[in-house]
């Protein structure tokens, strides 16, 4: 299987002169998802966790409703790059069969390709749980993420997004070159352990676009926090996701955006104190 890393040789300019050197990268490859025989969707993505990233995907776009709906998944390595082939159960099949489409879009580009702009801004997964979290949770996450961006530390040119859970810290950990390739890879690992996404939230290192809050209510998180700002279609989203959402998070500070009871407003209180 393609490595997710690889070392070029490069030269590098400083004031004293040129020098050689080499450089850790990330690898980005052409992944292919395939249904029933049938071509849905060509990402372009970090070749790793990519049972992760099928089964997170296919939940995030609503192929599936569940990952046992995926009755076989085979990964295979073409010339130009990795198809990640699935096989749905009948009931599935027949469903997926009345709305498959196709796209295509550059590094982890949720939206290109969209037959609509209803489909593009379809109306988001209510959020259902009523889990609240501390404000020193989130600083905590947000420093054991940093330290959990191995790819990135290599290459400074991933997004990482992981999940946390009081009293249990932050697990899984996935990256990607991008953004919603990593958040779909961190679904998919929820789905395959397990995880009741509904008792933590997820951290992740980059804006937040309206596709990721969509992807985020489809995990059924009720908090999603991020280094970067959000967009205003994002804030809307969220708000009627039912979904808290704080942004420009940093080491000592962060925003909320969205239904702010979810944040414990008395630890709140007492750190402006």
């Amino acid at each position: 299987m393609i490595a997710p890393l690889q070392r070029v040789e490069r030269a590098i300019w400083r004031r004293q002169g040129f020098a050689a050197g080499e450089r850790a990268i990330p690898e980005e490859t052409a992944v292919a998802f395939t249904y029933d025989g049938g071509a849905y969707a060509v990402m372009m993505a970090t070749p790793q966790d990519l049972e992760d990233f099928a089964c997170g995907f296919s939940l995030t776009e609503g192929v599936v409703g569940a990952v046992d709906e995926i009755e076989t998944l085979e990964i295979r390595e073409e010339e130009l790059g990795i198809e990640l082939r699935m096989r749905l159960k009948p009931s599935r099949g027949a469903a997926f069969g009345e709305r498959r489409r196709h796209l295509a879009g550059p590094t982890g580009c949720g939206l290109c390709g969209i037959e609509s702009l209803a489909e593009a801004v379809r109306a988001p997964r209510p959020v259902q749980s009523t889990a609240s979290f501390r404000p020193d949770e989130i600083m905590a996450a947000l420093e054991a993420l940093t330290r959990a961006q191995a790819l990135n530390r290599e290459t400074r040119a991933v997004h990482a997004a992981g999940f946390w859970r009081p009293g249990e810290g932050l697990a899984p950990v996935r990256e990607d070159v991008g953004r919603h390739n990593a958040l779909d890879k961190l679904a998919g690992a929820l789905a395959r352990r397990g995880i009741d996404a509904a008792q933590g939230f997820v951290v992740f290192t980059s804006r937040v676009s309206v596709e990721m809050i969509q992807k985020a209510a489809a995990i059924g998180v009720p908090l999603s926090v991020a280094v970067s700002a959000p967009t205003a279609l994002a804030v809307r989203m969220a708000d009627a996701a039912g979904m808290t959402l704080a942004a420009v998070a940093r080491a000592d500070s962060f925003e909320i955006f969205t239904h702010p009871g979810r944040i414990k407003a008395e630890t709140a209180a007492q750190n402006v104190a």
